[in-house]
Formats: C-alpha cells, sequence, structure tokens
C-alpha cells in the first residue's frame, strides 16, 4: 500500500511539472544561445540602428558618431562625427534615417541636441549628402526644438510610398504641458517635407505638428497603411499607439488607456485615441520599434517587434490582421543583454538588437531562426 501511494504521488508530480512548463505554443519560445550572435562591440550608447541599401548597419551613437556596420565582420565604419552634438544624460545624437531612393538621393537625417549658449539646450534635425564615404552639406531642416536631459524623442522615419516627407517624434523635454500646446513642437509627432518646408496638406497651416499629447516617444515605424509610436509612460503605462492626423493622445493628462474617471472626462472632451498596446501598472520603458513580417521566422510574421530598457527585453507583439490590435503578447532576450534601446530587421529577415548599457561596452547582437 505505501509503494502504491508513493507511485500514485510521484506520477502526480510528474503531470504537475508538465503542466507548469507547458509551453505557450501560441507563439514561439525563446531563441537558444546558438541563434545569436555578437555582431559589434565597444560601443558608447548606440541609439539607432537601421539597414542600409549598402547590407550594412548604419548606426548613430550618443557621443555624434554616425557609422556603417560590417555585420559580418563587425568592422565599425565611421563617416561622421558631429562637433556640434552634446550629450547630457538621455540626449545627444539621437534618431536618423536614410532616403528610400538612396542612389538617386543619398540623403541622411538625423537629430540631435546641443547647445544653443543663451538659448540653453535644444533639438535639431539635420539632412546630411553621402558621398565619397562621408556626410557632407549638412541642411538644417527644423531647429530651436526644446531639450532636456530627460523626454528629447526622437526617432525619425520616411516612408517608402511618400519619399517627399519626413516623420520626427518629440519628447515632451521635462515640460509635460507642451504636449497639448499647438504652438510648441514638443510631445509631439511632426510631419515636414525633406527641404525643411511645412506640408500643405498638415493639420494645422504652417505647423509641422501631425499629433500631440505625447510623452517621450522613442519608437516609430510603418507597417501596410498604419504608422506606430512606441513611448515612455511615466511610473506606469509604457505604450504603442496608432498614429492619426490630428490625433490627442492624451499626454500629461492620460497615462495608457483613459481608465479613471478624470482620464475618462478628459478623453471624452478631446477625443483622445487609445493605444493599441500598453504595459499595464508598471513600466518598461519601450524604446526603438521594427515591423516584422519575414518567412525567415514564420512565427513572427505581422508582429512588431519592440526594444526596451527598464524590462532589458525584446518584446513582440503579434498583430491582427488589419494591424489595429495586438492579439499576444510574447518577451525574448530577458536581462541576458541588458538594456535593449533599438531593433531593426533585415531584408533576409535577422533581426539586430542594440544595447545601451554605456562603458564603452555595448554591442549590436543578430537574433537568426529559433
Amino acid at each position: 500500500m505505501k509503494n502504491l501511494i508513493c507511485v500514485i504521488l510521484l506520477l502526480y508530480a510528474v503531470s504537475a511539472c508538465h503542466k507548469q512548463d507547458a509551453p505557450d505554443n501560441t507563439l514561439p519560445p525563446l531563441p537558444s544561445k546558438d541563434s545569436l550572435r555578437i555582431v559589434a562591440g565597444g560601443l558608447h550608447f548606440p541609439w539607432e540602428i537601421l539597414w542600409g541599401p549598402d547590407d550594412h548597419i548604419w548606426m548613430t551613437e550618443r557621443n555624434g558618431r554616425i557609422s556603417r556596420v560590417d555585420t559580418s565582420t563587425g568592422t565599425v565604419q565611421v563617416l561622421l562625427t558631429i562637433p556640434a552634438v552634446k550629450s547630457v544624460n538621455e540626449g545627444g545624437l539621437l534618431g536618423m534615417t536614410l532616403h528610400p531612393d538612396f542612389a538617386r538621393q543619398p540623403y541622411v537625417f538625423v537629430v540631435y541636441n546641443y547647445d544653443n549658449g543663451s538659448g540653453g539646450y535644444r533639438e535639431r534635425v539635420v539632412r546630411y549628402t553621402y558621398q565619397h564615404n562621408t556626410l557632407a552639406q549638412p541642411l538644417t531642416l527644423l531647429d530651436n526644438i526644446g531639450a532636456s536631459a530627460i523626454h528629447n524623442g526622437s526617432r525619425l522615419l520616411i516612408l517608402k510610398n511618400d519619399p517627399d516627407k519626413l516623420w520626427i517624434t518629440t519628447g515632451d523635454a521635462n515640460q509635460q504641458a507642451d504636449a497639448q500646446n499647438l504652438a510648441k513642437p514638443n510631445g509631439k509627432i511632426l510631419r515636414i517635407r525633406i527641404d525643411g518646408t511645412i506640408p500643405a496638406d498638415n493639420p494645422v497651416a504652417g505647423n509641422p505638428m501631425w499629433s500631440r499629447g505625447h510623452r517621450n516617444p522613442q519608437g516609430l515605424v510603418a507597417a501596410g497603411n498604419l504608422l506606430y509610436a512606441a513611448e515612455h509612460g511615466p511610473d506606469i503605462e509604457d505604450e504603442v499607439n496608432i498614429i492619426e492626423k490630428l490625433g490627442n493622445y492624451g499626454w500629461p493628462a492620460v497615462k495608457g488607456p483613459c481608465d479613471t474617471p478624470d482620464e475618462t472626462a478628459f478623453c471624452n472632451a478631446n477625443q483622445v485615441t487609445a493605444p493599441v498596446w500598453s504595459s499595464g501598472g508598471r513600466t518598461v520603458a519601450t524604446s526603438g520599434m521594427d515591423y516584422y513580417n519575414h518567412d525567415f521566422i514564420p512565427a513572427w510574421k505581422n508582429s512588431l517587434l519592440v526594444a526596451t530598457l527598464k524590462g532589458s527585453t525584446l518584446y513582440q507583439l503579434q498583430l491582427s490582421a488589419n494591424g489595429r490590435a495586438v492579439t499576444g503578447v510574447r518577451q525574448y532576450l530577458t536581462n541576458r543583454f541588458g538594456r535593449l534601446r533599438d531593433v531593426c530587421v533585415a531584408p533576409s529577415g535577422q533581426v539586430y538588437v542594440c544595447t545601451s548599457n554605456g562603458n564603452n561596452a555595448d554591442r549590436i547582437i543578430e537574433i537568426n531562426k529559433p
């Protein structure tokens, strides 16, 4: 009898373990160590990584350096160090994008913080021309944007189907009220032409503002006909939003969804757009983001991949067929490489992430097929 009881208990324990360890079959397993490769190291707070038309990663580092990275050898070729860049805490050289028709218009767009003397710490958007393995002919497109040691944004994006427009995310630069003030460019998604002029079909004539009510958006990507932005919440509710023309995203009155009486009142009065995803009652510090829709990792198709700083995690947000809902969430690389600043997808389907840990020890990591 005693032996029978032991056998029953053993079978129960095995069954319980199998239940507890059962994988989530709706989303793919974590990548194994064999599927990860360190591409480059010794970097100083890389901020933007994007795949260039030359099959290299183009990268900005917060100290003002713009480089090309050969992913096969790890060689980092510095193109330019911008002397005007002033890196203060979260500030410095931030986002970058390349013109989609780079062969005919070899433009490189960057956004950075600088010291304006008596005007204080500011932010500007500049267009460079790539020639002879360097960047030349700087043209300032937008200047005198408020900056701070925190909450500067800023990502840049040009849509392939609209290559004449440049999208810019700005943070509130620690001035919360500016996010709702149409006269201030901070706390906004901005839209200008690639020559710095304001498109005639912007929501407000002569104003670069496209949407408002953003706290610190550090991710920006297009998928289909939708534009997504990822932004930091304060103490709760990091967000991913679908950006709409003249959209109001609530900050500073609203954190994430409209789920308190005061938030509901503000949302109803101002037609606030709810996030497509939020982190709930915690913050993970959402940063760079890219869209994945490649057969290389089939289970990741039609997903947003979001790098997080505080969470030290790569989030996979599975999208619905129309892209307007998140149907599943999975976490990758948690605490394996520390803070993750940005993510980019190569045409081959491989995924690259960069860290943001400091001490000239940051890295770019390649994720291959799990």
